[in-house]
Protein backbone atom coordinates (compact mmCIF):
# COMPACT_ATOMS: atom_id res chain seq x y z
CA UNK A 1 0.00 0.00 0.00
CA UNK A 2 1.26 3.44 -0.87
CA UNK A 3 1.67 6.24 1.58
CA UNK A 4 -1.35 8.84 1.99
CA UNK A 5 1.06 11.72 2.01
CA UNK A 6 4.43 12.54 2.21
CA UNK A 7 5.55 11.77 5.29
CA UNK A 8 3.09 9.15 6.54
CA UNK A 9 2.13 6.21 5.69
CA UNK A 10 -1.39 4.70 5.05
CA UNK A 11 -3.08 3.05 8.14
CA UNK A 12 -4.40 -0.06 8.22
CA UNK A 13 -7.95 1.38 9.10
CA UNK A 14 -7.89 3.47 5.75
CA UNK A 15 -6.79 0.68 3.64
CA UNK A 16 -9.60 -1.74 5.29
CA UNK A 17 -12.25 1.03 4.24
CA UNK A 18 -10.66 0.49 0.67
CA UNK A 19 -12.22 -2.26 0.80
CA UNK A 20 -15.36 -1.60 1.79
CA UNK A 21 -16.30 1.93 1.53
CA UNK A 22 -20.03 1.49 2.92
CA UNK A 23 -18.43 1.47 6.37
CA UNK A 24 -17.98 4.96 6.46
CA UNK A 25 -19.24 8.11 4.19
CA UNK A 26 -15.73 10.05 3.16
CA UNK A 27 -16.20 13.29 1.21
CA UNK A 28 -13.64 15.45 0.36
CA UNK A 29 -12.88 19.62 -0.33
CA UNK A 30 -10.05 19.44 -2.96
CA UNK A 31 -9.84 23.18 -4.01
CA UNK A 32 -7.07 24.26 -6.86
CA UNK A 33 -5.01 27.45 -4.81
CA UNK A 34 -5.41 29.57 -8.11
CA UNK A 35 -7.25 31.76 -7.02
CA UNK A 36 -9.94 33.39 -4.60
CA UNK A 37 -12.30 30.92 -3.03
CA UNK A 38 -15.82 31.91 -5.22
CA UNK A 39 -19.17 30.66 -4.27
CA UNK A 40 -18.79 27.87 -6.21
CA UNK A 41 -15.95 26.35 -4.30
CA UNK A 42 -17.83 26.85 -1.37
CA UNK A 43 -20.63 25.16 -2.02
CA UNK A 44 -19.43 21.94 -3.20
CA UNK A 45 -17.24 22.42 0.35
CA UNK A 46 -20.94 22.52 1.64
CA UNK A 47 -22.08 19.75 0.26
CA UNK A 48 -19.52 17.46 0.70
CA UNK A 49 -19.16 18.83 4.52
CA UNK A 50 -22.59 18.01 5.22
CA UNK A 51 -23.15 14.62 3.84
CA UNK A 52 -20.20 13.63 5.87
CA UNK A 53 -21.34 15.62 8.70
CA UNK A 54 -25.38 13.96 8.21
CA UNK A 55 -23.73 10.47 8.25
CA UNK A 56 -20.85 10.61 10.88
CA UNK A 57 -18.10 10.22 8.01
CA UNK A 58 -15.28 12.16 7.68
CA UNK A 59 -14.54 15.23 5.69
CA UNK A 60 -10.91 15.39 3.98
CA UNK A 61 -9.09 19.02 2.90
CA UNK A 62 -6.89 18.07 -0.06
CA UNK A 63 -4.94 21.12 -1.55
CA UNK A 64 -4.58 20.11 -5.32
CA UNK A 65 -1.65 22.16 -6.46
CA UNK A 66 -0.61 20.11 -9.34
CA UNK A 67 -0.82 22.99 -11.64
CA UNK A 68 2.52 24.96 -10.52
CA UNK A 69 1.93 27.57 -13.14
CA UNK A 70 -1.09 29.13 -12.01
CA UNK A 71 -0.65 28.94 -8.44
CA UNK A 72 -1.64 32.24 -6.82
CA UNK A 73 0.15 33.50 -3.53
CA UNK A 74 -1.86 33.05 -0.69
CA UNK A 75 -4.49 31.09 -2.21
CA UNK A 76 -4.01 28.05 0.80
CA UNK A 77 -4.37 30.79 2.83
CA UNK A 78 -7.49 31.64 1.82
CA UNK A 79 -8.72 28.41 1.44
CA UNK A 80 -7.85 27.76 5.49
CA UNK A 81 -9.37 31.12 6.13
CA UNK A 82 -12.47 30.49 4.32
CA UNK A 83 -13.18 26.81 5.77
CA UNK A 84 -12.58 28.02 9.45
CA UNK A 85 -14.38 31.36 9.15
CA UNK A 86 -17.23 29.45 8.14
CA UNK A 87 -17.32 26.65 10.44
CA UNK A 88 -16.36 23.54 7.89
CA UNK A 89 -13.63 21.46 9.54
CA UNK A 90 -11.78 19.06 8.37
CA UNK A 91 -10.77 15.40 9.20
CA UNK A 92 -7.44 13.76 9.17
CA UNK A 93 -4.67 14.41 7.52
CA UNK A 94 -1.08 14.12 7.35
CA UNK A 95 0.98 15.51 10.78
CA UNK A 96 2.33 19.08 10.27
CA UNK A 97 4.84 19.71 12.86
CA UNK A 98 2.13 18.56 15.52
CA UNK A 99 -1.11 19.82 14.09
CA UNK A 100 -3.17 17.83 11.66
CA UNK A 101 -3.05 19.46 8.25
CA UNK A 102 -4.28 19.26 5.23
CA UNK A 103 -3.13 16.47 2.51
CA UNK A 104 -0.82 18.77 -0.55
CA UNK A 105 -0.65 16.74 -3.49
CA UNK A 106 2.60 18.55 -4.12
CA UNK A 107 4.12 16.55 -1.09
CA UNK A 108 2.52 13.45 -2.79
CA UNK A 109 4.36 12.88 -6.21
CA UNK A 110 6.23 9.83 -5.63
CA UNK A 111 2.85 8.42 -4.64
CA UNK A 112 1.67 9.41 -8.22
CA UNK A 113 4.83 8.25 -9.68
CA UNK A 114 4.65 4.94 -8.63
CA UNK A 115 1.00 4.61 -9.55
CA UNK A 116 2.39 5.93 -13.26
CA UNK A 117 4.79 3.23 -13.28
CA UNK A 118 2.09 0.66 -12.21
CA UNK A 119 0.06 1.45 -15.45
CA UNK A 120 3.27 1.75 -17.45
CA UNK A 121 3.59 -1.99 -16.72
CA UNK A 122 0.49 -3.60 -17.41
CA UNK A 123 0.15 -1.30 -20.78
CA UNK A 124 -2.21 0.90 -19.44
CA UNK A 125 -0.42 4.25 -19.84
CA UNK A 126 2.95 4.76 -22.53
CA UNK A 127 5.68 7.09 -22.71
CA UNK A 128 4.84 10.14 -24.58
CA UNK A 129 8.19 11.88 -26.20
CA UNK A 130 6.27 14.32 -28.58
CA UNK A 131 7.38 18.28 -27.91
CA UNK A 132 3.74 19.27 -27.51
CA UNK A 133 3.36 21.38 -24.19
CA UNK A 134 1.32 20.11 -21.71
CA UNK A 135 0.10 23.76 -21.67
CA UNK A 136 -1.43 23.29 -25.16
CA UNK A 137 -2.78 20.13 -24.18
CA UNK A 138 -4.30 20.15 -20.62
CA UNK A 139 -6.73 23.05 -20.42
CA UNK A 140 -7.08 24.67 -17.05
CA UNK A 141 -9.43 22.92 -14.31
CA UNK A 142 -12.92 23.38 -14.98
CA UNK A 143 -12.74 24.27 -18.83
CA UNK A 144 -14.09 21.15 -19.94
CA UNK A 145 -17.07 21.37 -22.28
CA UNK A 146 -20.12 20.36 -19.62
CA UNK A 147 -22.65 17.64 -20.39
CA UNK A 148 -20.56 14.82 -20.68
CA UNK A 149 -20.39 15.44 -24.67
CA UNK A 150 -17.14 16.24 -26.87
CA UNK A 151 -17.97 17.03 -30.90
CA UNK A 152 -14.69 14.64 -31.65
CA UNK A 153 -11.21 14.35 -29.62
CA UNK A 154 -11.19 16.48 -26.55
CA UNK A 155 -7.91 17.77 -27.41
CA UNK A 156 -6.81 15.95 -30.49
CA UNK A 157 -3.58 13.51 -29.76
CA UNK A 158 -3.15 11.26 -32.48
CA UNK A 159 -1.60 8.61 -30.50
CA UNK A 160 1.62 8.57 -32.46
CA UNK A 161 3.77 7.59 -29.04
CA UNK A 162 1.09 4.63 -28.39
CA UNK A 163 2.63 3.05 -31.44
CA UNK A 164 6.54 3.03 -30.40
CA UNK A 165 7.74 -0.22 -30.20
CA UNK A 166 10.01 -1.23 -26.85
CA UNK A 167 13.22 -0.46 -28.64
CA UNK A 168 11.79 2.68 -30.06
CA UNK A 169 11.15 3.32 -25.84
CA UNK A 170 14.26 2.48 -24.88
CA UNK A 171 16.24 4.44 -27.51
CA UNK A 172 14.59 7.47 -26.78
CA UNK A 173 14.97 7.16 -22.83
CA UNK A 174 18.54 6.53 -23.58
CA UNK A 175 19.36 9.81 -25.20
CA UNK A 176 17.34 11.33 -22.20
CA UNK A 177 14.40 12.63 -24.00
CA UNK A 178 11.73 14.23 -21.90
CA UNK A 179 8.15 12.94 -21.42
CA UNK A 180 5.00 12.90 -20.23
CA UNK A 181 3.20 9.78 -19.48
CA UNK A 182 -0.56 9.56 -21.05
CA UNK A 183 -3.62 7.06 -20.48
CA UNK A 184 -3.55 4.46 -23.16
CA UNK A 185 -7.50 4.62 -24.22
CA UNK A 186 -9.02 1.90 -26.32
CA UNK A 187 -11.07 3.78 -28.44
CA UNK A 188 -13.05 0.92 -29.62
CA UNK A 189 -16.59 0.91 -27.75
CA UNK A 190 -17.73 3.26 -25.25
CA UNK A 191 -17.31 4.18 -21.43
CA UNK A 192 -20.72 4.50 -19.37
CA UNK A 193 -21.26 5.61 -15.72
CA UNK A 194 -23.75 6.80 -13.77
CA UNK A 195 -24.14 9.84 -11.47
CA UNK A 196 -26.48 10.36 -8.90
CA UNK A 197 -27.84 13.44 -10.13
CA UNK A 198 -27.62 13.24 -14.15
CA UNK A 199 -28.20 9.60 -14.50
CA UNK A 200 -26.68 7.05 -16.86
CA UNK A 201 -24.37 8.83 -18.86
CA UNK A 202 -22.05 7.12 -21.98
CA UNK A 203 -19.22 8.43 -24.08
CA UNK A 204 -18.17 6.77 -27.11
CA UNK A 205 -14.09 6.19 -26.57
CA UNK A 206 -13.00 7.52 -29.68
CA UNK A 207 -13.85 10.88 -28.38
CA UNK A 208 -11.43 10.47 -25.36
CA UNK A 209 -8.15 11.58 -25.80
CA UNK A 210 -5.09 9.73 -24.54
CA UNK A 211 -5.05 12.37 -21.43
CA UNK A 212 -1.52 12.82 -19.98
CA UNK A 213 -1.36 11.97 -16.48
CA UNK A 214 2.40 12.72 -15.43
CA UNK A 215 4.12 16.14 -17.22
CA UNK A 216 7.59 16.12 -17.82
CA UNK A 217 8.78 18.06 -14.22
CA UNK A 218 7.25 14.97 -12.83
CA UNK A 219 3.80 16.71 -11.29
CA UNK A 220 0.60 14.50 -11.93
CA UNK A 221 -2.12 16.42 -14.24
CA UNK A 222 -5.73 17.02 -12.01
CA UNK A 223 -7.50 14.52 -13.97
CA UNK A 224 -4.62 11.58 -12.45
CA UNK A 225 -4.04 12.73 -9.09
CA UNK A 226 -7.38 13.21 -7.91
CA UNK A 227 -8.28 9.44 -8.73
CA UNK A 228 -5.24 8.52 -6.91
CA UNK A 229 -6.04 10.15 -3.81
CA UNK A 230 -9.70 9.39 -3.84
CA UNK A 231 -9.05 5.91 -3.79
CA UNK A 232 -6.29 5.90 -1.45
CA UNK A 233 -8.31 8.54 1.29
CA UNK A 234 -11.17 5.70 0.83
CA UNK A 235 -13.81 8.79 -0.74
CA UNK A 236 -16.92 6.87 -1.01
CA UNK A 237 -18.36 10.39 -3.05
CA UNK A 238 -16.83 12.61 -5.32
CA UNK A 239 -18.60 15.81 -5.10
CA UNK A 240 -17.88 18.55 -8.08
CA UNK A 241 -19.42 20.77 -10.74
CA UNK A 242 -21.27 19.45 -13.70
CA UNK A 243 -18.30 21.25 -15.93
CA UNK A 244 -16.27 17.37 -14.75
CA UNK A 245 -18.55 15.74 -16.60
CA UNK A 246 -16.95 15.14 -19.66
CA UNK A 247 -14.17 14.20 -17.67
CA UNK A 248 -15.95 11.50 -16.07
CA UNK A 249 -15.72 8.99 -18.16
CA UNK A 250 -11.53 9.10 -18.13
CA UNK A 251 -11.46 8.59 -14.47
CA UNK A 252 -13.79 5.86 -14.65
CA UNK A 253 -11.54 4.04 -17.14
CA UNK A 254 -8.33 4.87 -14.68
CA UNK A 255 -10.11 2.86 -11.91
CA UNK A 256 -10.94 0.28 -14.16
CA UNK A 257 -7.49 0.31 -15.30
CA UNK A 258 -6.06 -0.24 -11.42
CA UNK A 259 -9.02 -2.63 -10.81
CA UNK A 260 -11.08 -0.32 -8.46
CA UNK A 261 -14.23 0.30 -8.10
CA UNK A 262 -15.42 3.36 -8.67
CA UNK A 263 -16.41 6.06 -5.57
CA UNK A 264 -20.03 7.80 -5.98
CA UNK A 265 -20.18 11.00 -8.35
CA UNK A 266 -22.29 13.53 -7.43
CA UNK A 267 -22.37 16.26 -10.45
CA UNK A 268 -23.34 19.67 -8.77
CA UNK A 269 -25.72 22.00 -11.26
CA UNK A 270 -24.20 25.12 -12.63
CA UNK A 271 -24.61 28.35 -10.45
CA UNK A 272 -25.80 31.23 -12.92
CA UNK A 273 -25.56 34.62 -12.69
CA UNK A 274 -28.54 37.58 -13.92
CA UNK A 275 -27.91 37.16 -16.98
CA UNK A 276 -28.25 33.56 -17.35
CA UNK A 277 -24.82 32.74 -18.19
CA UNK A 278 -22.47 30.85 -15.37
CA UNK A 279 -21.63 32.88 -12.41
CA UNK A 280 -18.35 34.77 -12.57
CA UNK A 281 -16.59 37.57 -11.39
CA UNK A 282 -17.42 39.60 -14.40
CA UNK A 283 -20.85 39.78 -13.20
CA UNK A 284 -19.89 41.33 -9.50
CA UNK A 285 -18.77 39.92 -6.58
CA UNK A 286 -18.62 35.75 -6.28
CA UNK A 287 -15.74 35.64 -3.67
CA UNK A 288 -16.65 34.47 -0.44
CA UNK A 289 -14.31 37.44 1.26
CA UNK A 290 -15.71 40.09 -0.52
CA UNK A 291 -19.43 39.52 0.72
CA UNK A 292 -17.85 38.96 4.50
CA UNK A 293 -15.95 42.30 4.09
CA UNK A 294 -19.67 43.99 3.09
CA UNK A 295 -21.05 42.33 5.98
CA UNK A 296 -22.43 39.23 5.28
CA UNK A 297 -22.42 36.76 7.74
CA UNK A 298 -20.99 33.49 7.23
CA UNK A 299 -23.91 31.66 8.24
CA UNK A 300 -25.79 33.56 5.97
CA UNK A 301 -23.99 32.94 3.14
CA UNK A 302 -24.25 29.08 3.63
CA UNK A 303 -27.74 29.22 4.59
CA UNK A 304 -28.13 31.25 1.07
CA UNK A 305 -25.35 28.69 -1.04
CA UNK A 306 -27.28 25.78 0.01
CA UNK A 307 -30.44 26.65 -1.62
CA UNK A 308 -28.36 27.15 -4.59
CA UNK A 309 -29.55 23.80 -6.01
CA UNK A 310 -30.55 21.78 -3.08
CA UNK A 311 -34.36 21.96 -1.90
CA UNK A 312 -35.25 20.95 1.57
CA UNK A 313 -39.02 19.92 0.48
CA UNK A 314 -40.42 22.40 2.80
CA UNK A 315 -41.09 26.09 2.69
CA UNK A 316 -38.51 26.68 5.48
CA UNK A 317 -35.66 29.08 3.76
CA UNK A 318 -33.55 30.05 7.22
CA UNK A 319 -31.20 27.60 8.64
CA UNK A 320 -28.57 27.34 11.21
CA UNK A 321 -26.03 25.32 10.01
CA UNK A 322 -26.76 23.09 12.73
CA UNK A 323 -30.27 22.53 10.64
CA UNK A 324 -28.65 21.71 7.48
CA UNK A 325 -26.89 18.93 9.17
CA UNK A 326 -30.07 17.40 10.24
CA UNK A 327 -32.04 18.77 7.05
CA UNK A 328 -29.21 18.34 3.94
CA UNK A 329 -30.20 15.19 1.76
CA UNK A 330 -28.23 14.38 -1.56
CA UNK A 331 -31.68 13.10 -3.22
CA UNK A 332 -32.61 16.44 -2.98
CA UNK A 333 -30.07 17.94 -5.30
CA UNK A 334 -31.42 19.01 -8.73
CA UNK A 335 -30.24 19.19 -11.96
CA UNK A 336 -31.40 22.70 -12.91
CA UNK A 337 -28.88 25.97 -12.94
CA UNK A 338 -29.93 27.75 -9.82
CA UNK A 339 -29.71 31.33 -9.99
CA UNK A 340 -27.61 33.13 -7.65
CA UNK A 341 -29.56 36.24 -6.48
CA UNK A 342 -28.28 38.51 -4.43
CA UNK A 343 -31.47 40.19 -2.87
CA UNK A 344 -32.50 36.98 -1.63
CA UNK A 345 -28.71 36.88 -0.07
CA UNK A 346 -29.20 40.01 1.75
CA UNK A 347 -32.62 39.01 3.38
CA UNK A 348 -31.53 36.00 4.91
CA UNK A 349 -28.86 37.96 6.10
CA UNK A 350 -30.81 39.98 7.83
CA UNK A 351 -32.43 37.56 9.50
CA UNK A 352 -29.35 35.90 10.79
CA UNK A 353 -28.62 39.63 12.09
CA UNK A 354 -31.67 39.50 13.88
CA UNK A 355 -31.42 36.54 15.56
CA UNK A 356 -27.54 37.42 16.68
CA UNK A 357 -27.54 38.68 20.66
CA UNK A 358 -27.41 42.13 20.36
CA UNK A 359 -23.17 42.56 21.33
CA UNK A 360 -22.48 40.51 18.80
CA UNK A 361 -24.58 42.41 15.94
CA UNK A 362 -22.74 45.51 17.68
CA UNK A 363 -19.75 44.43 17.23
CA UNK A 364 -20.70 43.33 13.77
CA UNK A 365 -21.82 46.64 13.25
CA UNK A 366 -18.98 49.20 14.41
CA UNK A 367 -16.97 48.58 11.69
CA UNK A 368 -19.31 50.55 9.23
CA UNK A 369 -20.17 53.13 11.37
CA UNK A 370 -19.03 56.73 10.31
CA UNK A 371 -15.83 57.70 11.87
CA UNK A 372 -18.13 61.14 12.54
CA UNK A 373 -20.45 59.35 14.65
CA UNK A 374 -17.93 58.17 17.46
CA UNK A 375 -17.67 60.38 20.32
CA UNK A 376 -21.29 62.26 19.44
CA UNK A 377 -23.71 59.32 19.43
CA UNK A 378 -24.26 55.98 21.61
CA UNK A 379 -23.19 53.75 19.09
CA UNK A 380 -24.46 50.72 21.44
CA UNK A 381 -27.93 51.88 21.44
CA UNK A 382 -27.95 52.63 17.47
CA UNK A 383 -26.72 49.26 16.63
CA UNK A 384 -29.56 48.33 19.13
CA UNK A 385 -32.36 49.90 17.31
CA UNK A 386 -31.16 49.06 13.94
CA UNK A 387 -30.43 45.20 14.22
CA UNK A 388 -33.85 44.48 13.22
CA UNK A 389 -33.39 46.76 9.60
CA UNK A 390 -30.16 45.78 8.61
CA UNK A 391 -29.18 43.60 5.86
CA UNK A 392 -26.37 44.76 4.65
CA UNK A 393 -23.84 45.89 7.27
CA UNK A 394 -22.10 48.01 4.09
CA UNK A 395 -25.57 49.84 3.78
CA UNK A 396 -25.15 51.08 7.14
CA UNK A 397 -22.81 54.59 6.29
CA UNK A 398 -25.49 55.55 4.07
CA UNK A 399 -28.26 54.66 6.87
CA UNK A 400 -26.55 56.54 9.29
CA UNK A 401 -25.35 59.44 7.07
CA UNK A 402 -27.83 61.96 9.13
CA UNK A 403 -26.83 61.19 12.20
CA UNK A 404 -23.62 62.51 11.66
CA UNK A 405 -24.61 65.38 9.36
CA UNK A 406 -28.02 66.70 8.32
CA UNK A 407 -28.66 67.25 4.28
CA UNK A 408 -30.00 70.94 5.43
CA UNK A 409 -31.41 71.54 2.10
CA UNK A 410 -34.39 69.15 2.04
CA UNK A 411 -37.77 70.54 1.08
CA UNK A 412 -40.14 71.82 3.56
CA UNK A 413 -42.68 69.70 0.96
CA UNK A 414 -41.52 66.65 3.10
CA UNK A 415 -43.88 67.63 6.19
CA UNK A 416 -46.92 67.24 3.85
CA UNK A 417 -48.37 63.94 4.74
CA UNK A 418 -51.80 62.91 3.98
CA UNK A 419 -52.09 59.61 5.69
CA UNK A 420 -51.23 61.56 9.02
CA UNK A 421 -53.09 64.96 7.82
CA UNK A 422 -50.23 67.18 8.17
CA UNK A 423 -49.67 70.68 6.93
CA UNK A 424 -46.85 73.01 7.00
CA UNK A 425 -49.05 75.24 9.32
CA UNK A 426 -49.99 72.05 11.83
CA UNK A 427 -46.30 70.77 11.72
CA UNK A 428 -45.31 74.21 12.37
CA UNK A 429 -47.19 74.29 15.35
CA UNK A 430 -46.77 70.93 16.67
CA UNK A 431 -42.99 71.53 16.10
CA UNK A 432 -42.60 74.77 18.03
CA UNK A 433 -44.59 73.37 21.09
CA UNK A 434 -42.43 70.06 21.27
CA UNK A 435 -39.29 72.17 20.19
CA UNK A 436 -40.15 74.09 24.53
CA UNK A 437 -41.70 70.62 25.49
CA UNK A 438 -38.14 68.80 24.68
CA UNK A 439 -35.99 71.38 26.11
CA UNK A 440 -37.45 71.01 29.20
CA UNK A 441 -37.07 67.57 29.89
CA UNK A 442 -34.89 67.05 32.91
CA UNK A 443 -33.43 63.97 31.86
CA UNK A 444 -32.78 63.04 28.10
CA UNK A 445 -33.47 59.59 26.76
CA UNK A 446 -36.12 57.56 25.14
CA UNK A 447 -38.53 56.99 27.98
CA UNK A 448 -38.57 60.28 28.71
CA UNK A 449 -39.41 61.53 24.73
CA UNK A 450 -41.44 59.58 24.04
CA UNK A 451 -43.54 60.32 27.31
CA UNK A 452 -43.53 63.80 26.20
CA UNK A 453 -44.46 63.33 23.11
CA UNK A 454 -47.52 60.72 23.61
CA UNK A 455 -48.69 63.03 26.29
CA UNK A 456 -48.39 65.95 24.25
CA UNK A 457 -50.36 63.90 21.49
CA UNK A 458 -52.99 63.13 24.04
CA UNK A 459 -53.36 66.41 25.18
CA UNK A 460 -53.96 68.14 21.09
CA UNK A 461 -56.62 64.74 20.48
CA UNK A 462 -53.89 64.17 17.72
CA UNK A 463 -53.06 60.67 16.54
CA UNK A 464 -49.82 60.12 17.20
CA UNK A 465 -48.71 59.60 13.80
CA UNK A 466 -49.53 63.35 13.12
CA UNK A 467 -47.07 64.15 15.50
CA UNK A 468 -44.09 61.50 14.88
CA UNK A 469 -44.68 62.51 11.01
CA UNK A 470 -43.15 65.86 11.66
CA UNK A 471 -40.81 65.38 14.30
CA UNK A 472 -39.46 62.75 12.05
CA UNK A 473 -38.77 65.16 9.22
CA UNK A 474 -37.59 67.69 11.54
CA UNK A 475 -34.67 65.45 12.78
CA UNK A 476 -33.48 63.88 9.55
CA UNK A 477 -34.55 65.63 6.74
CA UNK A 478 -36.06 62.19 5.71
CA UNK A 479 -39.06 60.46 5.13
CA UNK A 480 -37.71 57.37 5.14
CA UNK A 481 -35.38 56.18 8.10
CA UNK A 482 -33.79 53.29 9.95
CA UNK A 483 -35.03 54.22 13.73
CA UNK A 484 -38.11 55.92 15.17
CA UNK A 485 -38.07 59.51 15.23
CA UNK A 486 -38.17 59.43 19.11
CA UNK A 487 -34.68 57.34 18.80
CA UNK A 488 -33.63 59.73 16.64
CA UNK A 489 -34.13 62.40 19.30
CA UNK A 490 -32.34 60.50 21.94
CA UNK A 491 -29.71 59.40 19.34
CA UNK A 492 -28.71 62.85 18.78
CA UNK A 493 -28.98 64.47 22.05
CA UNK A 494 -30.88 67.43 23.84
CA UNK A 495 -28.46 70.17 21.24
CA UNK A 496 -28.87 68.85 18.54
CA UNK A 497 -32.23 67.94 18.25
CA UNK A 498 -33.30 71.07 19.32
CA UNK A 499 -30.88 73.00 16.67
CA UNK A 500 -32.81 70.70 13.95
CA UNK A 501 -36.29 71.10 15.44
CA UNK A 502 -35.62 74.91 14.55
CA UNK A 503 -34.30 74.91 11.61
CA UNK A 504 -37.36 72.79 10.61
CA UNK A 505 -39.34 75.85 11.73
CA UNK A 506 -37.24 78.24 9.75
CA UNK A 507 -38.32 75.93 6.63
CA UNK A 508 -42.03 76.24 8.11
CA UNK A 509 -42.16 79.70 8.31
CA UNK A 510 -41.46 80.19 4.72
CA UNK A 511 -44.46 79.67 2.09
CA UNK A 512 -44.51 76.92 -0.03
Amino acid sequence: MAAASGNRPESTGRAARQENHTMEVRTRFAPSPTGYMHIGNLRTALYAWLHARGHGGKFILRIEDTDQARLVEDSVRVIYESLAVTGLDYDEGPDKGGSVGPYVQSERRHIYREYADKLLASGRAYRCFCEKTEKQEEPPQGEEKPGGEQDGPILGYDGRCSRLSESEVQANLSKGLPFVVRQRIDKDGSTAFKDFIYGDISVENKQLDDQILLKRDGFPTYNFANVVDDRLMGITHVMRGCEYLSSTPKYVLLYKAFGWDCPEHIHLPHILGPSGRKLSKREGSVALSDFLNRGYLPEAVLNYIALLGWNPGTEQEYFTREDLVKTFDIARIGKAPATFDEVKLAWLNGQHIKALPPEKAHELFARFYPAELAGRTDLAKLSAHIQGKVEKPSDIPQMTAFLSKLDEGYSAELFVNKKNKTTPENCLAALGDLKALLAGLPAWDFASIYAAVLGYAGEKGLKLGAVMWPLRIALSGLTVTPTGAIEIAELLGRGESDRRLGLAMEKLRVPL
